[in-house]
């Protein structure tokens, strides 16, 4: 870890010995003689204006710099949302007993893959992120998991069920309070990161999670006699 830098938990910054040092006089030793102590070059991801300070010892509770904090800086770069529902549509007709389809928009902000990087002490880290699965709660107490995107219906399916995502409703929505059933997908973001300058080929997942709503009314076909 040596070259990371330190992180001082009170400043809430990381910091890395200068190098060169200023010379004597410069403003950054804040008035000290350079015998007293050191500068140390500054990162502060909630003060970007803090760029160094003196040090009369190596900042004191220092830890070497955890690549992993640089890469959730790098995901809070990244805009990661809830899956676009393409199907099934709130204005949607849809009838008990027949597969429904479920699938989604695919976008670099609500499926992947987007990127972003952070750096801090002559680190970079580089995260990745894509989502890995839909779960559907289908609000008549099912629950559909979908490692993809789904797949778009056509025609030509007819009657047959979704090969990737779908679901059959039981039962109509007329009893609910709203008279239609409150569908809920929850997309998992898998965010792959890597250590891509100045460190050892350090690597390491973090995952997040974003959801989506809508409302779907599920009839039934009325036979008539």
């Amino acid at each position: 870890m040596k070259g990371y830098g330190y992180w001082v938990n009170g400043r809430n910054c990381y910091f890395q010995k200068a190098d060169p040092q200023p010379p004597a006089g410069d403003p950054r030793w804040e008035g000290h003689d350079p015998a007293d102590g050191a500068v140390y070059d500054a990162y502060c991801p909630d003060n970007p204006n803090m760029t160094s300070q003196w040090f009369a010892q190596p900042p004191n509770g220092g830890a070497a710099v955890d690549p992993e904090v640089l890469a959730r800086e790098a995901v809070k770069k990244m805009r990661l949302l809830g899956p676009d529902i393409a199907s099934p549509r709130a204005a949607g007709k849809y009838t008990v007993g027949v597969p429904m389809w479920m699938w989604v928009n695919q976008s670099a902000t609500t499926y992947g893959p987007q990127s972003a990087s952070a750096s801090a002490g002559g680190v970079t880290v580089t995260a990745t992120a894509k989502v890995s699965q839909i779960v559907w709660q289908m609000g008549d107490g099912a629950t559909v998991t979908c490692h993809g995107p789904g797949t778009a219906y056509q025609a030509s399916a007819g009657m047959s069920e979704s090969p990737t995502c779908g679901h059959l409703y039981a039962k109509t929505s007329a009893g609910t309070q709203s008279g239609k059933y409150q569908v809920t997908a929850t997309s998992t973001w898998s965010i792959d990161w890597e250590v891509t300058a100045g460190g050892g080929g350090q690597n390491g997942q973090l995952t997040q999670t974003q959801q989506s709503q809508m409302q779907v009314a599920i009839g039934e076909v009325q036979v008539v006699r």
